[in-house]
């Protein structure tokens, strides 16, 4: 690594298993699973893309008072 924390999933061939830092397990029987790094998702420790950046939706503040 260069050093600068990445935020991306980590792909690892499943089926996988991991434990939690509360004890519990969870399984996933997936070829394939992105496990989550940025602690973001909601379907922790499986990534959902809560890393990427959101698109606005809306103007940003100093775009909606225009002349």
């Amino acid at each position: 690594m260069c050093g600068r924390r990445t935020l991306r999933p980590v792909l690892v061939e499943g089926p996988v298993e991991t434990a939690l830092d509360d004890g519990t397990t969870t399984r996933s029987d997936r070829f394939m699973v992105a496990v989550c790094t940025c602690r973001r998702s909601r379907t922790y420790p499986w990534c959902d893309t809560s890393h990427r950046p959101r698109a606005r939706t809306t103007p940003a503040p100093e775009d909606r008072n225009e002349p």
